[in-house]
């Protein structure tokens, strides 16, 4: 049986009222936006973002201006990441592929795998400027194949955040606007008189962004509903406290609402990452949200066995599942809900978010349960296509598809099927009756 040690303050109640006051001014925004297009997307820009500028779209000038200059260091080290994220989406899209297949002579069904052909990309910005997320969102959907990305984040405090411009540009955006909040995602949403609409929204965002799409969901696509990061730290009489401390505060300086989760089968081993966490909140440089989150939302459970921990962990289904045991692979096998497995010491969630390659957006507030984080397959349509070619097989599912229709009452759908019935009937059949019954009983 489980024992917390410790629980979260914050209630159900208090994320719902909070949720209905962000709901509230969402729809107002889109309303506006939707119905005074530019002037009002620019009457909330210099409302939220004190951002006014003759045009929020960028220049190429204007975008080389800004990338020159960013630090040398930077500007490699963006190089670097971008690589890795670039080898892994390549890698996930060669295992998306196209096919067709003869069913029954002359029936041929097909699969094809095609690029969404707009796609706007949050980069999110306000207290940090997230240079990650142009990676995640923008290097993807050009791996994919999407032919128009379009890439915004809001300036941070009046001034242009030159890295996250370079970043964009580097991805391979093709606009970039210096534009956040809510009027970003109404504006890529519905359209504007000098802002082409998208047909899907991906990056993260804060309440009022994630509240948007949320909001606009079926009239543009979304990569995935989205909430506070969140982590959760699996350890057992191997782990390091100290390292387990750190590790719990890094996702929880993203917002005074990040659920930070420690699950661990030695009492001692909380205990101690506990008084960590406090010695380490004394002078953490960003300890304005991590300390209320970890008040308000940081959990310690200990319990018996690692089946047990991993079974609660399933339970949370995290966004971030970060394992500190001594045999972490195990839970490639034992776990099937989370956002993304960091498996060991040597790893760390931190790498997942910035550096290794892999996708930093990613399900929370339980949706692990049933969607995966963004990947190359977002940015792609997986249609089919069908072709009769046979004329004995058209006659004989025409008359299977009259019967078939008819059993459901649709008189609409089964004369489809008996005119082609009628018009090949007699074609001269290149299988037999017993190999069509064989096949249609899935030998």
């Amino acid at each position: 049986m489980p024992t917390y040690l410790k629980t979260p303050v914050a209630t159900v109640s208090d994320a719902i009222a909070s949720r209905d006051e962000v709901a509230a001014t969402v729809r107002d925004v889109i309303a506006d936006i939707r119905e005074n297009g530019d002037s009002a997307v620019r009457a909330y820009s210099e409302k939220f973002d004190n951002w006014s500028p003759e045009s929020f779209r960028l220049s190429p000038q204007q975008i080389d201006e800004i990338v020159a200059t960013v630090p040398e260091q930077v500007i490699r080290d963006i190089e670097f990441v971008q690589a890795q994220v670039r080898n892994f989406a390549t890698k996930q899209r060669e295992s998306v592929v196209d096919f067709e297949v003869e069913t029954l002579p002359g029936v041929r069904l097909g699969q094809k795998n095609i690029p969404i052909q707009a796609v706007g990309a949050y980069v999110p910005g306000g207290r940090y400027p997230l240079t990650a997320s142009a990676h995640m969102t923008i290097v993807t959907a050009k791996v994919a194949g999407v032919p128009r990305v379009v890439a915004c984040t809001p300036p941070i405090r009046g001034e242009i955040p030159a890295a996250t411009v370079a970043a964009m540009a580097m991805a391979g955006a093709d606009e970039i606007y210096l534009l956040g909040g809510v009027q970003a995602i109404a504006a890529l949403t519905v359209g504007t008189e000098t802002i082409e609409k998208v047909n899907l929204l991906a990056g993260p965002g804060n309440a009022y962004v994630a509240e948007a799409k949320r909001t606009l969901f079926g009239e543009v696509g979304i990569d995935l509903f989205a909430g506070p990061t969140e982590i959760l730290v699996i350890a057992d009489d191997d782990a390091d406290p100290f390292v387990v401390a750190v590790d719990l505060l890094s996702q929880a300086e993203h917002g005074p609402d990040s659920p930070a989760v420690l699950v661990t089968t030695s009492e001692s081993v909380a205990r101690a990452a506990m008084a960590h966490i406090d010695e380490i909140l004394v002078d953490m440089p960003t300890k304005d949200f991590a300390e209320p989150a970890w008040r308000n939302h940081g959990e310690v459970v200990v319990v018996d066995t690692l089946d047990e921990a991993f079974a609660v962990a399933d339970s949370y289904a995290s966004e971030h599942v970060e394992v500190l045991t001594a045999e972490p692979r195990q839970a490639l096998d034992k776990m099937h809900d989370y956002g993304a497995l960091f498996l060991g010491e040597g790893t760390c969630v931190s790498y997942g978010d910035k550096v290794i390659g892999t996708n930093h957006v990613l399900p929370t507030r339980g949706s692990a349960r049933f969607t995966g984080g963004l990947w190359v397959g977002k940015y792609l349509k997986t249609v089919t296509y069908q072709e009769v070619t046979d004329l004995g097989s058209s006659a004989m599912l025409g008359e299977l598809c009259g019967r078939a229709a008819r059993v459901e009452l649709f008189e609409g759908h089964a004369r489809s099927g008996d005119v082609r019935a009628a018009k090949y009937r007699g074609a001269t059949l290149s299988w037999t009756e017993h190999e069509f019954d064989t096949v249609g009983a899935g030998s």
